[in-house]
């Protein structure tokens, strides 16, 4: 069976697990009301997705039908 000869150091542990990071999620300003959203998705204040009104204001998202 394979074994290690030698015990890996903490900083040969960390460069390999330097890719394991998780990225910084994009935001961006919702064209309507200005509030941060993600990008591709209706903005949860206002309901606004592409310039138009998906949901009506006030609506949990849970209840939007995807078209």
């Amino acid at each position: 069976m394979a074994v290690p000869k030698k015990k890996v150091s903490p900083s040969r542990r960390g460069m390999r697990r330097s890719h394991e990071a998780l990225p910084t999620q994009a935001h961006l300003e919702c064209g309507n009301c200005g509030e941060l959203k993600r990008p591709h998705n209706i903005c949860a204040s206002c309901g606004h997705y592409d310039g138009r009104e998906v949901v009506a204001a006030g609506k949990p998202l849970k209840a939007a039908v995807r078209t």
